[in-house]
């Protein structure tokens, strides 16, 4: 008798401790489905129907930026460029990149006019075997803005790259002489 109430505790007691395993792994997966669900809103579509079509020979692209803290802190450094093979000397993309202003909405976008020659330095490479190297034009910064498309319009052989600029840790004090 004796034997049976016990087997019947610890059938007790087996059943508490899978059901508290299964709660626990319930809650932990709805957990991770959350976290899911706010990654995936970091990046929600952005509109950029009303922007102009590319032109003949032109393509449009855009950089989506992700939602980030302290917005106004971070900046977009942006190069327009295209991979060239080139030797030791010192190259850049001629062109130029324009801001244009999308009428009625308040954007911008980017044109860039370029057709893909580049300039550099005349330095002797004697025995150097030349590299492939993205060729850019002279990058340009602009604000970090996470709720609005960075719109360009560039030659069909050029593409655009970006890097997130983030501040130091600290602000540092200047020296005085």
């Amino acid at each position: 008798m004796v034997f049976e109430i016990r087997l019947v505790e610890i059938k007790k007691i087996i059943k508490m401790k899978f059901s508290k395993t299964l709660i626990t792994g319930l809650v932990l997966m709805a957990g991770v489905n959350a976290f899911a669900q706010k990654k995936a809103e970091k990046f929600e579509k952005l509109q950029i129907e009303m922007f102009p079509k590319a032109k003949e020979g032109y393509k449009q692209v855009y950089i989506q930026l992700p939602v980030a803290k302290n917005e106004n802190d971070l900046k977009v450094e942006l190069f327009v460029g295209a991979e060239k093979m080139v030797d030791c000397n010192n190259y850049f993309l001629m062109g130029e990149m324009k801001t244009q202003d999308l009428q009625g909405w308040g954007y911008n976008y980017y044109e860039v006019e370029s057709k893909g020659e580049t300039a550099g330095t005349l330095m002797g490479c004697p025995g150097q075997k030349q590299t492939k190297k993205f060729i850019t034009l002279k990058p340009e910064t602009v604000r970090y803005n996470s709720k609005l498309p960075l719109v360009f319009y560039v030659p069909k052989d050029i593409e655009v790259r970006y890097r997130i600029l983030r501040p130091d840790a600290g602000m540092k004090k200047a020296v005085q002489r």
